[in-house]
């Protein structure tokens, strides 16, 4: 059966929340070790952290939880066209050429000028275009895996396809969907046995979490939301050769805007809190990051507690009674307390082939939003459930 119509499953003008998972061909090895070349490719893992870090910046789109695995990667995002709205033409203009500058551009300065903005902006309709494009999940995968592929192809001498396909996408459709993805997600490299627990399972949003309330900062990978003078970059082509500014390029990437920041501080907030007005985007202004809006209805202590417990119910029928200050986390879901490590060590089983993850009710709503009778995987997690909750 082949995968579902993009359309079906989000619009880059409604805000919506996706769990994309990215593969490599024929399942190579994208950052581990490969066991067949004795080859260890971990340090890409870095590459791909910060090439998410750095579209966080520019797009209007919300990095929740990611995990970087030895062949495919995690990631879930919420899109924001409302954050996307409150931004000026210029704005606009001025993010697109940072992440697509054109080969003119990246010829030369790889940075726009202000005639550069100022004339993409004045074009409406290809501003309206890009306005949509950059709360389009699809164009910040896309911007996230060519990249990659391009990198990885040009360090292993070869051509041809580096992931599998296009990227798999599933809807979430309520808070307890998210709050199980989440955990599914931060809890990959502990399944797979590549770490015992969150606080050692790098390259994912837990870690990162966990080594920002250490206070650990890191260079920032966010783009300089800045452009330069038409008269400033003809200076500046005409005093430097072709060698000098590859090599300014090189070195501008490391950290575009020379800022340190905490390790989680382009990630959304876990704590989802009330606005000022119901209407506001909480737009983001220190240039990390999309918004500050949260996601989920508790705190980030909380949900680091939750996801250690759960990380430690690594064997089917030995595991612990939930703790009773954990039991109303799940509780106010509707989630039966006894079957939440079932949810999560098993979601594959219960939303792997499903196009959305959630709560029965949230996906029966889902299939009815796109015109179906049910989703797969509807029925099976009923019993995760409990029945007040139906």
């Amino acid at each position: 059966m082949g995968r579902a119509i993009r359309s079906e499953q989000f619009d880059a003008g409604e805000v919506c929340i996706v769990h994309a998972v990215q593969r490599c061909v024929r399942k190579a090895f994208l950052t581990g070790r490969d066991d067949r070349t004795g080859v260890d490719y971990s340090f890409r893992r870095e590459w791909i952290r910060r090439r998410m870090e750095a579209l966080a910046s520019v797009f209007g789109i919300d990095v929740l939880t990611y995990a970087i695995m030895s062949n495919h990667l995690h990631v879930i995002l919420r899109n924001r066209p409302d954050v996307v709205a409150a931004w000026s033409d210029q704005e606009v203009a001025l993010r697109w050429l940072k992440v697509f500058p054109g080969r003119r551009l990246d010829e030369q300065l790889a940075e726009p000028t202000d005639s550069d903005v100022n004339r993409l902006a004045a074009d409406v309709e290809r501003i309206s275009v890009l306005r949509r494009r950059l709360s389009d999940i699809s164009w910040f995968m896309r911007a996230l895996s060519e990249p990659i592929a391009r990198l990885a192809n040009k360090q292993d001498a070869c051509t041809g396809r580096f992931w599998e396909g296009r990227f798999k996408a599933q809807r979430i459709v309520d808070d307890a969907g998210l709050l199980a993805c989440a955990m599914y997600v931060d809890l990959n490299p502990v399944r797979a046995a590549l770490a015992d627990s969150p606080d050692r399972a790098v390259y994912t949003s837990a870690y990162d979490r966990i080594q920002a309330e250490q206070g650990q900062q890191i260079p920032s990978a966010a783009f300089d939301l800045v452009s330069v003078s038409t008269e400033q970059a003809g200076e500046h082509l005409r005093e430097t050769s072709v060698a000098d500014r590859k090599r300014e390029r090189r070195a501008k990437r490391r950290n575009p805007t020379g800022k340190q920041i905490l390790r989680d501080s382009w990630l959304a907030p876990v704590t989802l809190s009330e606005p000022k007005m119901a209407d506001d985007p909480e737009v983001h202004r220190r240039g990390v990051r999309a918004s500050d809006k949260g996601f989920l209805n508790l705190d980030c202590d909380q949900y680091l507690t939750l996801l250690r417990w759960t990380a430690k119910q690594d064997v089917k029928g030995q595991v612990s009674a939930v703790p009773e200050k954990l039991r109303g986390i799940l509780r106010a879901l509707g989630i039966e307390a006894s079957m939440w490590r079932d949810l999560v060590w098993n979601y594959k089983r219960y939303f792997g082939r499903s196009t959305c993850a959630g709560s029965p009710e949230a996906m029966s709503a889902d299939a009815q939003r796109s015109g179906k009778r049910h989703r797969s995987g509807q029925r099976l997690v009923r019993e995760c459930f409990s029945v007040s909750a139906g």
